[in-house]
């Protein structure tokens, strides 16, 4: 049986992991997630170098994480100022966690429901999200689907930006030909990637 790549997780303490916010306005509050299978939160020092790139858009975004996790971008995102947030995860317990989060940190402007990311890319109306994140569980080739929903269905504003974590190497994904891959790094056996929408070559 294939293993899937793992990313460090700090913190664990009984089957209970901690996350920390890096910046904004709950920079440096330390949450608890429970130690769920395939939960693989982004390192902090990929999720600050990623957010540094994002520094000029985040403000006033709405934003999507259609397999939240441990919630850490989209709770980030959040804290740095985004108009609004939508976040799914196929796990009850992953989701009443994220919710928990957003109980303690009185934050009415993010949203969390269980949900199969690709039902709901199919049936749900879409809302133009300037900012998604997409780290889906690796070995089950969910990114090249969920990206081509989101591009087709129109989930996507113009110039949206959309972070991809994968296994494989984004050249071999077979994304959007109308996004732009703007910054990539890769740690251990993980591709870290951001890329532009670029309406004006879309379709």
């Amino acid at each position: 049986m294939a293993t899937r790549p793992k990313k460090p997780v700090h913190n664990v303490h009984n089957g209970v992991n901690q996350l920390r916010i890096i910046g904004g306005e709950w920079g440096s509050r330390k949450l608890s997630f429970p130690d769920a299978p395939g939960l693989r939160p982004t390192p902090d020092r990929v999720r600050e170098t990623l957010f540094n790139w994002l520094a000029p858009y985040v403000a006033g975004a709405k934003v999507f994480d259609p397999f939240a996790g441990s919630g850490a971008l989209f709770l980030e995102a959040l804290s740095r100022g985004a108009a609004m947030g939508q976040a799914l995860d196929a796990s009850n317990i992953a989701v009443s966690s994220i919710k928990e989060h957003l109980g303690t940190l009185r934050c009415t402007t993010g949203q969390i429901q269980t949900a199969d990311a690709l039902r709901y890319l199919e049936t749900q109306p879409a809302v133009a999200y300037d900012l998604v994140f997409l780290d889906p569980p690796f070995n089950q080739n969910l990114l090249p689907a969920v990206c081509t929903l989101l591009e087709e269905r129109q989930w996507l504003a113009d110039d949206a930006w959309v972070y991809t974590e994968s296994e494989t190497a984004p050249s071999t994904l077979g994304l959007p030909s109308n996004w732009r891959l703007h910054r990539e790094q890769k740690s251990g056996r993980v591709y870290y990637s951001l890329w532009q929408r670029m309406a004006e070559i879309a379709g």
